[in-house]
């Protein structure tokens, strides 16, 4: 039986990780590949091994987490390369093989661990894209992130605002307009389920279910997801209605974070509807709304005018932000 070993950093996982993961399988009957982190890196460790073994989980792969802080070049340590074999050891075959890899220090490693070095792609002529590349300028290699991945680099936007002010029909309109997905407000879907009734003890299930919807969502977006309504809004909703708010909502409406946020407006007619609350109120909750978004720190942008006014205004805003 043969063996093999991928090491990498997979900061983030890419399509050309997945070549060379895909080629190495293919080339020998055991596989290992680990994956290696170090605390300070941008994107937690833990993530990338739980996105490499999503990845290739049912291949027979087998993926592990190296996350010692080893030195990262030669010039760093005396000991270098015998600090790295002693900390893959434990982690291989007692045969190793083959190491595969995409870059020059292949040939050394595989010398170190006494295994043939496989060169796959290593000018990136098959998948040209890399980890830098991706950090730098992730929307530009959007179609080389695996779905896993680009969760956590799409560009989520919040359409915020007062009731009947056009949030759920705008996010539906930009969604189609930029080819993506909206994420609906879920505390529409549980308060018509009951016949319009609201109490405060669904404060924290509406919470959970946008922000389960929105996370579900998020790996088929394109680029950017629209969000109609979040969990800070839900907080402004239960302070209104009901003097308070749970503290775990409060605490995961502040963790959650948006790209931009469109606040809507009430410069349009009221349309009655059985989930609407506050048919005179609505310029206070509007300022209510713009000071919760200044409180956070929120980058926003205020949409007005006609239903097309608003929309050019979004669009605008929105091709701002997606070619930074």
């Amino acid at each position: 039986m043969t063996t093999g070993m991928v090491l990498g950093k997979f900061l983030p996982p890419h399509l050309g990780h997945a070549y060379l993961v895909d080629f190495a399988r293919h080339y020998v009957d055991d596989l290992t590949v680990v994956v290696g982190t170090l605390a300070a890196e941008p994107i937690p460790g833990a993530r990338r091994y739980e996105w490499m073994r999503e990845m290739f989980a049912g291949t027979g792969t087998r993926v592990v987490h190296l996350d010692q802080e080893l030195p990262q070049d030669p010039s760093e340590h005396p000991d270098f390369w015998r600090l790295w074999e002693d900390a893959l050891r434990p982690l291989l075959p007692q045969r190793l093989d083959y190491v595969f890899a995409s870059e020059p220090y292949g040939w050394k490693l595989a010398e170190v661990l006494g295994a043939q070095f496989v060169q796959v792609d290593i000018d990136r002529s098959v998948m040209p894209v890399s980890g830098t590349k991706v950090r730098e300028k992730p929307l530009a290699h959007w179609r080389y992130l695996p779905p896993c991945v680009r969760s956590h680099f799409v560009r989520r936007v919040s359409v915020f605002g007062p009731e009947s002010t056009g949030k759920s029909t705008l996010a539906k309109d930009l969604a189609e307009h930029f080819r993506t997905i909206a994420v609906p407000e879920y505390a529409r879907t549980l308060i018509e389920s009951q016949q319009g009734r609201i109490e405060a003890a669904d404060i924290t299930r509406i919470a959970r279910g946008q922000a389960a919807s929105e996370d579900a969502l998020a790996r088929a977006a394109d680029r950017v997801l629209f969000c109609d309504t979040d969990l800070l809004l839900t907080t402004i909703w239960s302070d209104w209605l009901f003097d308070d708010c749970p503290d775990e909502v409060t605490r995961e409406a502040g963790r959650r974070t948006y790209d931009l946020t469109l606040l809507t407006d009430v410069d349009v007619p009221w349309v009655e509807d059985q989930v609407r609350y506050l048919p005179r109120d609505r310029s206070n909750f509007f300022q209510r709304c713009e000071t919760v978004l200044q409180a956070h720190q929120r980058r926003y942008v205020v949409l007005r005018g006609s239903w097309k006014e608003r929309f050019q205004t979004a669009v605008d805003a929105l091709d701002a932000l997606l070619t930074e």
